[in-house]
């Protein structure tokens, strides 16, 4: 699951991604706008600095820019900065494998299911990049999903 982490990093990043090109945001700004806590916003940024995701200026004409096109920035690569390996349990990790003691990996159903899980949602977030999210209309939610929220 998302955790508030990772959701908030990427609203933060979508609305530094709609901003002019090499405009500068405030912390503050960008978390009142997205109804963020200020200092876990500021910490959430910081690992997206390192990362390379954005870049800051401080000072009073400071803030924070994309570091490069949203277009280049994949939604799958910031989620596993901010919250590790997209898969639901460590046997079926790409990036962060651990073996499990309790079973046999060759024959174990959960495993194997778990795999696929992982597959569709790298798939999913692996192939979309921060524009496309920024710019998604929203309305082509499918709609047997809609039933299930």
């Amino acid at each position: 699951m998302l955790t508030k982490k990772g959701k908030y990093g990427l609203k933060a990043l979508v609305h530094l991604s709609s901003l002019p090109v090499g405009q500068l945001a405030f912390v503050n700004d960008i978390a009142v706008a997205n109804n963020i806590p200020k200092k876990f916003l500021d910490a959430i940024l910081g690992e997206l600095r390192n990362a390379g995701f954005v870049q800051s200026r401080k000072g009073k004409e400071g803030g924070y820019r994309l570091a490069r096109p949203a277009s280049e920035i994949k939604i799958g690569h910031v989620v596993r900065v901010l919250d590790g390996p997209l898969a639901p349990i460590p046997c079926a990790s790409r990036t962060q494998y651990q073996r499990c003691e309790d079973c046999d990996e060759a024959t174990c159903q959960v495993r194997h299911m778990m795999l696929e899980v992982r597959q569709a949602i790298a798939e999913v977030l692996d192939n979309r990049s921060l524009a496309a999210m920024r710019d998604a209309d929203n309305d082509d939610f499918p709609v047997e999903l809609t039933s299930q929220i």
